[in-house]
Protein backbone atom coordinates (compact mmCIF):
# COMPACT_ATOMS: atom_id res chain seq x y z
CA UNK A 1 0.00 0.00 0.00
CA UNK A 2 1.37 3.56 -0.75
CA UNK A 3 2.35 5.90 1.90
CA UNK A 4 0.04 8.60 0.81
CA UNK A 5 -3.12 5.60 0.31
CA UNK A 6 -1.80 4.15 3.72
CA UNK A 7 -2.74 7.23 5.67
CA UNK A 8 -6.28 7.82 3.57
CA UNK A 9 -7.03 4.61 4.90
CA UNK A 10 -5.93 4.97 8.45
CA UNK A 11 -7.85 7.98 8.93
CA UNK A 12 -10.81 6.25 7.83
CA UNK A 13 -10.16 3.26 10.45
CA UNK A 14 -9.40 6.31 13.17
CA UNK A 15 -12.68 8.22 12.22
CA UNK A 16 -14.43 4.68 12.52
CA UNK A 17 -13.45 4.92 16.28
CA UNK A 18 -13.80 7.99 16.87
CA UNK A 19 -10.25 8.82 17.06
CA UNK A 20 -9.58 11.56 14.44
CA UNK A 21 -6.38 13.19 14.26
CA UNK A 22 -5.15 10.63 16.84
CA UNK A 23 -0.80 10.08 16.08
CA UNK A 24 -0.24 5.96 14.91
CA UNK A 25 3.05 4.52 14.83
CA UNK A 26 3.83 1.57 12.67
CA UNK A 27 4.66 -1.62 14.25
CA UNK A 28 6.71 -3.95 11.99
CA UNK A 29 6.23 -7.03 14.62
CA UNK A 30 4.66 -10.08 13.07
CA UNK A 31 4.04 -10.28 9.24
CA UNK A 32 0.16 -11.04 8.96
CA UNK A 33 -1.10 -8.03 10.12
CA UNK A 34 -0.75 -4.62 9.05
CA UNK A 35 -0.05 -3.10 12.92
CA UNK A 36 0.06 0.38 14.35
CA UNK A 37 0.63 1.76 17.87
CA UNK A 38 -1.78 4.06 18.70
CA UNK A 39 -1.80 6.65 22.17
CA UNK A 40 -5.04 8.89 22.65
CA UNK A 41 -6.10 10.50 26.55
CA UNK A 42 -3.40 8.62 28.26
CA UNK A 43 -4.09 5.29 27.27
CA UNK A 44 -1.90 3.37 24.82
CA UNK A 45 -3.80 0.98 21.91
CA UNK A 46 -2.71 -1.58 19.34
CA UNK A 47 -4.49 -0.98 15.72
CA UNK A 48 -4.95 -3.23 13.10
CA UNK A 49 -5.72 -4.02 9.35
CA UNK A 50 -6.46 -7.57 10.08
CA UNK A 51 -5.51 -10.03 7.70
CA UNK A 52 -8.63 -11.51 4.97
CA UNK A 53 -6.84 -15.11 5.79
CA UNK A 54 -8.40 -14.68 9.04
CA UNK A 55 -12.94 -15.11 9.41
CA UNK A 56 -15.01 -12.77 11.23
CA UNK A 57 -15.98 -14.97 13.85
CA UNK A 58 -12.36 -14.69 15.36
CA UNK A 59 -13.41 -10.96 16.94
CA UNK A 60 -16.58 -13.17 19.20
CA UNK A 61 -13.36 -15.55 20.13
CA UNK A 62 -10.83 -12.38 21.46
CA UNK A 63 -14.25 -10.57 22.94
CA UNK A 64 -15.43 -14.01 24.84
CA UNK A 65 -11.83 -15.15 25.60
CA UNK A 66 -10.68 -11.81 26.49
CA UNK A 67 -14.21 -10.58 29.27
CA UNK A 68 -13.15 -14.14 30.82
CA UNK A 69 -9.59 -13.76 31.41
CA UNK A 70 -10.05 -10.53 32.72
CA UNK A 71 -12.99 -11.67 35.09
CA UNK A 72 -10.85 -14.29 36.04
CA UNK A 73 -8.22 -11.55 37.19
CA UNK A 74 -5.88 -12.38 34.31
CA UNK A 75 -4.58 -9.38 32.92
CA UNK A 76 -5.52 -9.29 28.79
CA UNK A 77 -5.69 -7.36 26.33
CA UNK A 78 -9.08 -6.21 25.38
CA UNK A 79 -10.91 -5.59 21.65
CA UNK A 80 -12.12 -1.64 21.79
CA UNK A 81 -15.57 -1.23 20.39
CA UNK A 82 -16.44 1.10 17.76
CA UNK A 83 -19.08 3.58 18.60
CA UNK A 84 -21.70 1.62 16.97
CA UNK A 85 -20.90 -1.31 19.19
CA UNK A 86 -19.07 -3.00 16.61
CA UNK A 87 -15.95 -5.45 17.42
CA UNK A 88 -14.19 -4.15 14.03
CA UNK A 89 -15.09 -1.42 11.80
CA UNK A 90 -15.59 -2.85 8.19
CA UNK A 91 -14.19 -0.83 5.87
CA UNK A 92 -15.10 -2.70 2.61
CA UNK A 93 -12.15 -3.16 0.13
CA UNK A 94 -9.54 -1.40 2.83
CA UNK A 95 -10.46 -4.08 5.10
CA UNK A 96 -11.23 -4.91 8.57
CA UNK A 97 -9.58 -3.01 11.57
CA UNK A 98 -9.71 -3.42 14.85
CA UNK A 99 -8.55 -1.35 17.84
CA UNK A 100 -7.10 -3.20 21.35
CA UNK A 101 -6.20 -2.11 24.24
CA UNK A 102 -2.14 -2.70 24.71
CA UNK A 103 -0.71 -4.16 27.46
CA UNK A 104 2.81 -3.01 29.39
CA UNK A 105 5.61 -5.71 28.95
CA UNK A 106 8.15 -6.10 26.54
CA UNK A 107 8.64 -8.99 23.66
CA UNK A 108 11.30 -11.86 23.39
CA UNK A 109 12.07 -13.63 20.15
CA UNK A 110 14.20 -15.77 22.25
CA UNK A 111 14.29 -16.69 26.17
CA UNK A 112 17.18 -15.32 28.28
CA UNK A 113 16.96 -17.22 31.40
CA UNK A 114 16.01 -20.67 32.82
CA UNK A 115 13.92 -18.35 35.22
CA UNK A 116 12.25 -16.37 32.26
CA UNK A 117 11.23 -19.67 30.60
CA UNK A 118 9.82 -20.93 33.66
CA UNK A 119 7.93 -17.21 34.41
CA UNK A 120 6.59 -17.93 30.38
CA UNK A 121 5.55 -22.08 31.51
CA UNK A 122 3.42 -20.31 34.27
CA UNK A 123 1.80 -17.43 32.34
CA UNK A 124 0.36 -19.57 29.86
CA UNK A 125 -0.66 -22.43 32.65
CA UNK A 126 -3.01 -19.74 33.81
CA UNK A 127 -4.20 -18.37 30.56
CA UNK A 128 -5.33 -22.36 30.59
CA UNK A 129 -6.64 -22.84 33.91
CA UNK A 130 -8.88 -19.27 33.35
CA UNK A 131 -10.53 -20.45 30.59
CA UNK A 132 -11.22 -24.20 31.94
CA UNK A 133 -14.54 -23.23 32.42
CA UNK A 134 -15.40 -21.13 29.14
CA UNK A 135 -18.21 -22.58 27.34
CA UNK A 136 -18.74 -20.10 24.67
CA UNK A 137 -18.77 -21.54 21.21
CA UNK A 138 -15.56 -20.46 19.38
CA UNK A 139 -16.13 -20.11 15.88
CA UNK A 140 -13.46 -21.44 13.01
CA UNK A 141 -9.93 -19.70 12.53
CA UNK A 142 -11.10 -19.32 8.88
CA UNK A 143 -8.25 -21.51 7.34
CA UNK A 144 -6.96 -25.37 7.91
CA UNK A 145 -5.79 -24.88 12.02
CA UNK A 146 -3.62 -27.98 13.37
CA UNK A 147 -5.03 -30.28 10.80
CA UNK A 148 -2.14 -32.91 10.25
CA UNK A 149 -4.06 -35.31 7.92
CA UNK A 150 -4.93 -32.27 5.44
CA UNK A 151 -1.32 -31.39 5.90
CA UNK A 152 0.21 -34.35 4.96
CA UNK A 153 -2.52 -34.41 2.28
CA UNK A 154 -1.24 -31.43 0.74
CA UNK A 155 2.72 -32.28 0.94
CA UNK A 156 1.51 -35.42 -1.21
CA UNK A 157 -0.80 -33.52 -3.67
CA UNK A 158 2.37 -30.77 -4.05
CA UNK A 159 5.04 -33.78 -4.76
CA UNK A 160 2.26 -35.00 -7.83
CA UNK A 161 1.94 -31.23 -9.13
CA UNK A 162 5.12 -30.22 -8.98
CA UNK A 163 7.50 -33.20 -10.02
CA UNK A 164 9.94 -30.91 -11.73
CA UNK A 165 10.58 -28.08 -9.14
CA UNK A 166 13.88 -27.44 -8.47
CA UNK A 167 13.57 -28.52 -5.05
CA UNK A 168 11.52 -31.74 -5.55
CA UNK A 169 14.13 -34.79 -4.45
CA UNK A 170 14.78 -32.61 -1.41
CA UNK A 171 11.25 -32.51 -0.69
CA UNK A 172 10.48 -36.08 -1.46
CA UNK A 173 13.43 -36.78 1.18
CA UNK A 174 11.44 -34.45 3.36
CA UNK A 175 8.30 -36.16 3.11
CA UNK A 176 9.55 -39.82 3.23
CA UNK A 177 10.84 -39.17 6.51
CA UNK A 178 7.66 -37.26 7.56
CA UNK A 179 5.42 -39.63 6.70
CA UNK A 180 7.85 -42.44 8.11
CA UNK A 181 7.32 -40.58 11.92
CA UNK A 182 3.80 -40.40 11.94
CA UNK A 183 3.74 -43.93 10.95
CA UNK A 184 5.53 -44.32 14.32
CA UNK A 185 3.29 -42.02 16.34
CA UNK A 186 1.62 -44.00 19.35
CA UNK A 187 -2.13 -43.55 20.32
CA UNK A 188 -2.09 -40.46 22.80
CA UNK A 189 -5.91 -41.86 23.64
CA UNK A 190 -9.08 -39.85 24.05
CA UNK A 191 -8.08 -36.68 25.64
CA UNK A 192 -10.14 -33.60 26.64
CA UNK A 193 -10.51 -30.55 24.20
CA UNK A 194 -10.13 -27.25 26.27
CA UNK A 195 -9.37 -23.37 24.72
CA UNK A 196 -5.83 -22.78 23.86
CA UNK A 197 -3.94 -19.98 22.46
CA UNK A 198 -3.24 -21.54 19.45
CA UNK A 199 0.28 -19.55 18.58
CA UNK A 200 2.34 -19.48 21.53
CA UNK A 201 5.60 -18.62 20.44
CA UNK A 202 7.87 -16.88 22.33
CA UNK A 203 7.53 -13.99 21.24
CA UNK A 204 3.66 -13.88 21.77
CA UNK A 205 4.21 -13.54 25.68
CA UNK A 206 4.96 -10.69 27.59
CA UNK A 207 7.36 -9.90 30.46
CA UNK A 208 7.74 -6.52 33.08
CA UNK A 209 10.87 -6.64 35.32
CA UNK A 210 14.29 -6.16 33.61
CA UNK A 211 15.70 -4.06 36.40
CA UNK A 212 18.97 -5.48 37.93
CA UNK A 213 17.72 -7.24 41.30
CA UNK A 214 13.64 -7.78 40.18
CA UNK A 215 12.30 -10.73 38.98
CA UNK A 216 11.38 -11.26 35.59
CA UNK A 217 7.08 -12.41 35.49
CA UNK A 218 5.15 -12.49 32.79
CA UNK A 219 2.59 -10.13 31.97
CA UNK A 220 0.00 -11.35 29.34
CA UNK A 221 -0.44 -13.47 26.21
CA UNK A 222 -0.97 -11.52 22.92
CA UNK A 223 -2.00 -12.41 19.22
CA UNK A 224 -5.32 -14.36 19.96
CA UNK A 225 -6.65 -14.73 16.64
CA UNK A 226 -5.93 -19.12 16.95
CA UNK A 227 -8.15 -19.13 20.25
CA UNK A 228 -9.23 -22.89 19.73
CA UNK A 229 -10.79 -25.56 21.52
CA UNK A 230 -8.33 -28.48 21.21
CA UNK A 231 -6.14 -30.49 23.42
CA UNK A 232 -3.40 -28.99 25.75
CA UNK A 233 -0.39 -30.83 23.64
CA UNK A 234 -1.10 -28.52 20.54
CA UNK A 235 -0.53 -25.52 22.94
CA UNK A 236 2.48 -27.48 24.66
CA UNK A 237 3.90 -28.25 21.85
CA UNK A 238 4.01 -24.98 19.62
CA UNK A 239 5.31 -23.44 22.55
CA UNK A 240 8.20 -25.98 22.95
CA UNK A 241 9.06 -26.27 19.86
CA UNK A 242 9.24 -22.46 19.71
CA UNK A 243 10.98 -21.74 23.55
CA UNK A 244 13.36 -24.98 23.27
CA UNK A 245 15.07 -24.66 19.99
CA UNK A 246 18.10 -22.91 20.25
CA UNK A 247 18.33 -22.49 16.46
CA UNK A 248 16.42 -19.91 14.69
CA UNK A 249 13.20 -21.21 13.06
CA UNK A 250 14.42 -21.28 9.54
CA UNK A 251 17.78 -22.65 10.13
CA UNK A 252 18.50 -26.26 8.95
CA UNK A 253 19.04 -27.86 11.94
CA UNK A 254 17.78 -27.45 15.52
CA UNK A 255 18.95 -27.58 19.09
CA UNK A 256 16.63 -28.67 21.33
CA UNK A 257 17.50 -27.51 24.84
CA UNK A 258 15.74 -29.68 27.55
CA UNK A 259 16.77 -27.27 30.84
CA UNK A 260 14.46 -25.32 28.67
CA UNK A 261 11.81 -27.68 28.46
CA UNK A 262 12.32 -28.70 31.96
CA UNK A 263 11.90 -25.22 33.36
CA UNK A 264 9.15 -24.50 31.38
CA UNK A 265 6.83 -27.50 32.19
CA UNK A 266 7.89 -26.72 35.80
CA UNK A 267 6.57 -23.46 35.50
CA UNK A 268 3.48 -24.48 34.14
CA UNK A 269 2.74 -27.38 36.05
CA UNK A 270 2.99 -25.45 39.32
CA UNK A 271 0.82 -22.76 37.89
CA UNK A 272 -2.10 -24.74 36.62
CA UNK A 273 -4.99 -24.63 38.83
CA UNK A 274 -5.93 -28.51 38.88
CA UNK A 275 -4.00 -31.63 38.60
CA UNK A 276 -4.46 -33.29 35.64
CA UNK A 277 -4.97 -36.97 34.85
CA UNK A 278 -1.68 -39.03 34.09
CA UNK A 279 -2.92 -39.45 30.35
CA UNK A 280 -3.32 -35.70 29.95
CA UNK A 281 0.18 -35.28 31.14
CA UNK A 282 1.54 -37.96 28.96
CA UNK A 283 0.12 -36.39 25.69
CA UNK A 284 2.30 -33.48 26.52
CA UNK A 285 5.35 -35.54 25.82
CA UNK A 286 4.20 -36.28 22.35
CA UNK A 287 2.86 -32.65 21.42
CA UNK A 288 6.83 -30.96 20.52
CA UNK A 289 7.26 -33.95 18.25
CA UNK A 290 3.92 -33.36 16.67
CA UNK A 291 3.13 -29.68 16.01
CA UNK A 292 7.46 -29.76 14.66
CA UNK A 293 6.34 -32.62 11.96
CA UNK A 294 3.04 -30.57 11.30
CA UNK A 295 5.02 -27.79 10.53
CA UNK A 296 7.51 -29.87 8.41
CA UNK A 297 5.23 -31.13 6.65
CA UNK A 298 3.63 -27.67 5.74
CA UNK A 299 7.03 -25.86 5.09
CA UNK A 300 8.03 -28.50 2.78
CA UNK A 301 4.52 -28.44 0.57
CA UNK A 302 5.17 -24.64 0.71
CA UNK A 303 8.85 -24.80 -0.32
CA UNK A 304 7.11 -26.12 -3.89
CA UNK A 305 4.58 -24.09 -4.04
CA UNK A 306 6.72 -21.12 -3.78
CA UNK A 307 4.37 -19.66 -1.08
CA UNK A 308 5.84 -18.12 1.83
CA UNK A 309 4.66 -14.55 2.80
CA UNK A 310 7.65 -13.54 4.42
CA UNK A 311 10.82 -15.17 2.88
CA UNK A 312 13.91 -12.98 3.91
CA UNK A 313 14.95 -12.06 0.93
CA UNK A 314 18.57 -10.85 2.04
CA UNK A 315 19.14 -14.51 3.07
CA UNK A 316 17.51 -16.74 0.43
CA UNK A 317 16.83 -16.29 -3.37
CA UNK A 318 13.43 -17.75 -3.34
CA UNK A 319 10.19 -18.41 -0.94
CA UNK A 320 11.00 -22.29 -1.89
CA UNK A 321 14.36 -22.04 -0.45
CA UNK A 322 13.15 -20.24 2.77
CA UNK A 323 10.67 -22.80 3.67
CA UNK A 324 13.05 -25.95 2.44
CA UNK A 325 15.66 -24.73 5.58
CA UNK A 326 12.61 -23.99 7.57
CA UNK A 327 10.77 -27.94 6.75
CA UNK A 328 14.74 -29.21 7.34
CA UNK A 329 14.69 -27.69 10.81
CA UNK A 330 11.50 -28.64 12.31
CA UNK A 331 12.12 -32.25 11.11
CA UNK A 332 15.27 -32.02 12.95
CA UNK A 333 13.41 -30.71 15.90
CA UNK A 334 10.90 -33.65 15.80
CA UNK A 335 13.61 -36.34 15.33
CA UNK A 336 15.13 -34.87 18.50
CA UNK A 337 11.78 -34.87 20.31
CA UNK A 338 11.16 -38.39 19.71
CA UNK A 339 14.53 -39.32 20.82
CA UNK A 340 13.82 -37.43 24.11
CA UNK A 341 10.02 -37.92 24.64
CA UNK A 342 10.58 -41.01 26.84
CA UNK A 343 12.99 -38.52 28.78
CA UNK A 344 10.58 -35.85 29.19
CA UNK A 345 7.34 -38.14 29.63
CA UNK A 346 9.71 -39.11 32.45
CA UNK A 347 9.85 -35.84 33.74
CA UNK A 348 5.97 -34.94 33.29
CA UNK A 349 4.65 -38.26 34.40
CA UNK A 350 7.53 -38.78 37.12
Amino acid sequence: MAEEAQDRVLERALEAYGLAGAVVVPLRRGLIHLTFSLEHSGDAYILQRVSPSFSRGIHENIAAVTEHLVARGVTSPRLVRTPGGELFADLGEQGRWRLMTRLPGVAFDRCHSLEQVRAAGALLAEFHGALLDLDAELHPVGFPFHDMPLHLADLRRALAVHADHRHRAAVGELADAIFSAVERWDDIGDVPARVIHGDPKFNNLLFVGEAPGERERGVGLIDLDTLARLPLYVDLGDAWRSWCNGRREDESDAELDLSIFRASAEGYLGEFPVQLAREELASLAHGLERIALELSARFAADALEECYFGWDRDRFEAAGDHNLARARGQLALARQAEVTREERLRFLCG
